[in-house]
């Protein structure tokens, strides 16, 4: 994890090689994320997967992103990845989150695809289940990733909202913009992938820490850039008071 004075959690996702991984590592990300989705050019196999999280070494916490996975697949991935999180993009419902967080005894994290005000209309239920809500880009009808297609969305749609929930802010962020979009909305923290690319699952070293530097720059730039500013102490707490709107 970062250090205490961190507010701003910086997440990097879709890491598949070791150079990535050390990157964002030495970079300073609180969160390093892989994902196991065949369809994905950042797909990591589970064969893979020990050899990799083993560097991290409890230098940042871990996330396994996976889609509408049934308990086999996250039976596997939990043991193959032992993860901090398990992320959620895909249509799962409050009821599979609260599931799967009870069956399993790992935080969740859940993915909500943004376009307009009514994608929002479901984020009480889920807040009140998950450790954390990610805001990512919804992608189009007959899309073949749910995220990571390195597009932003209207930010204003997810401002001033307070769900008791650290809330963080994914969709085409990047070195450039990172600064601009967390100026506009106050989040949790900040999730990037694709923007860390040089091709579609080819991760850049520089532009991981380009990405990481900013978001810290704009994060100093803020001295309170988030009210909430919550860390995770575990499944416990479950109660938050929801003030969406």
């Amino acid at each position: 994890m970062g250090s205490d004075d961190r507010r701003l959690e910086v997440k990097i996702c879709g890491l598949k090689t070791a150079e990535a991984l050390d990157a964002a590592l030495d970079a300073g990300a609180d969160l390093v994320g892989f994902v196991h989705f065949p369809k994905s050019p950042r797909h990591l196999a589970l064969a893979e997967a020990p050899a990799l999280v083993a560097r991290v070494g409890g230098r940042a916490r871990t996330v396994a992103l996976l889609v509408d996975p049934d308990e086999a697949l996250l039976a596997e991935v939990v043991a193959a990845f032992s993860p901090d999180l398990l992320q959620l993009h895909g249509k799962e419902t409050p009821a599979r989150v609260a599931a799967i967080r009870a069956r399993f005894g790992r935080e969740v994290m859940k993915a909500l695809p943004v376009a307009s005000r009514a994608d929002l209309d479901n984020l009480p239920a889920y807040a009140e289940v998950a450790d954390r809500i990610l805001f990512d880009a919804k992608p189009d009808p007959g899309a073949l990733l749910p995220g990571g297609n390195g597009r932003p969305f209207d930010w204003h749609l997810v401002a001033g909202l307070d769900v008791g929930r650290p809330l963080m802010l994914s969709g085409g962020l990047t070195a450039d913009n990172v600064s601009q979009a967390l100026s506009e909305v106050r989040m949790d923290g900040v999730d990037v992938s694709s923007g860390v690319e040089d091709a579609p699952g080819v991760k850049s070293p520089a532009k991981i820490r380009a990405f990481v530097a900013a978001a810290r720059r704009a994060a100093a730039g803020f001295p309170d850039p988030s009210a909430r500013a919550f860390k995770a102490d575990g499944p416990e707490d479950l109660s938050p008071k929801v003030r969406a709107s």
